[in-house]
């Protein structure tokens, strides 16, 4: 096992291509599946965070919405894994804070080749928003004096990214219009019915997420959806799967919210939704969410008392002093939902 503390994120950078250049090179014993064409590398990172950092608070968040034999959690000891799709093959990781407020997030990888190291360790960066600048926007929120507590409770609060694009547009157009822990349901059935089955050491993993043509394929004998609903998950793997749609984390924000509200059965939310979280668009406050009116009204940004068609252009009137942070501003209006 390769075993690294990265010291900061330059030095994370020379000691990623380092392994990658072993992997290439092949001259460690027991670093390529070469040598076991089973066996898979294990590498073991610290990953730095800028603090003040809301560990408990992203892992969270994938925690109420993991999929069963595709991620695990277990907030008690503030853990996360997960199965992942590498260019070089299957694999898996595990992330783990056993020292909050320690500037660093331990992290241990799985993967059928030491290559994909570099690409495993950015895309967990940005699942959990570790390049964030907590201070500059816990400073701007805290300027409003109704999100001040709320910030000041929840300092460093992050907006979960995700690994794969494609597998966050079927998450979200399962999701519309129903709770997450039914969206849960439909998910975890359709991955078992349909996802790769994968063997890890890693706790609760057993399978991937299914690829867009699996998806295409399989969602329909898997997912009780409406038949509306379905059909657009049907679509959309269809074509994630030969092309005709591609996402990708350099997309362009309102581009790709163009590209996806003209598909049908994608509307304002789920395309807000995407670009939240595939791109980290730091800026979004979504139209329709009734998850962030609540929150809004618990904290006393809009009242009650009006009607919701009102309360949502209070919100949005609201937010424009949240710019350029609204992403952030939404995390803590759901926390407070």
């Amino acid at each position: 096992m390769h075993t690294a503390d990265l010291a900061g994120p330059a030095q994370e950078s020379a000691d990623l291509q380092r392994l990658a250049d072993v992997a290439t090179g092949a001259t460690t014993a027991g670093t390529r599946p070469g040598a076991g064409a089973d066996q898979p590398v294990r590498i073991s990172l610290a990953l730095p965070v800028r603090e003040p950092f809301d560990a408990r608070g992203v892992l969270e968040f994938l925690a109420v919405r993991s999929i069963e034999g595709v991620e695990s959690a277990d907030l008690s000891t503030l853990r996360y894994a997960r199965t992942v799709d590498l260019p070089h093959g299957p694999g898996a990781f595990e992330v783990r804070v056993p020292r909050p407020g320690g500037g660093r997030v331990e992290l241990d990888l799985e993967l059928a080749d030491l290559a994909d190291a570099p690409v495993a360790v950015a895309r967990v960066r940005r699942l959990l928003d570790l390049d964030a600048d907590p201070v500059a926007v816990d400073s701007a929120l805290a300027a409003d004096p109704v999100l001040a507590p709320s910030v000041a409770a929840v300092p460093g609060i992050r907006v979960p990214g995700t690994l794969d694009p494609a597998e966050l547009l079927v998450r979200a157009i399962v999701g519309q219009q129903i709770s997450v822990a039914a969206a849960r349901t439909h998910l975890s059935r359709l991955a078992k019915g349909v996802g790769a089955p994968y063997t890890s050491a890693f706790d609760g993993l057993t399978r991937l997420f299914p690829a867009p043509a699996q998806v295409a394929d399989g969602a329909a004998a898997h997912l009780r959806l409406p038949a509306r609903t379905l059909a657009t998950v049907l679509g959309a793997g269809q074509d994630l799967a030969d092309g005709t749609l591609a996402l990708s984390v350099g997309d362009d924000p309102d581009d790709l919210r163009r590209r996806l509200v003209a598909r049908p059965g994608i509307g304002p939310w789920t395309a807000g939704y995407v670009a939240l979280r595939v791109l980290g668009d730091p800026d979004v406050l979504m139209d329709g969410d009734v998850a962030l009116l609540a929150g809004a009204r618990n904290l006393g940004l809009v009242s009650a008392e009006e009607s919701r068609p009102h309360q949502f252009k209070e919100l949005a009137r609201r937010g424009a002093a949240w710019a350029p942070w609204r992403s952030y501003a939404a995390m803590h209006l759901w926390r407070s939902a």
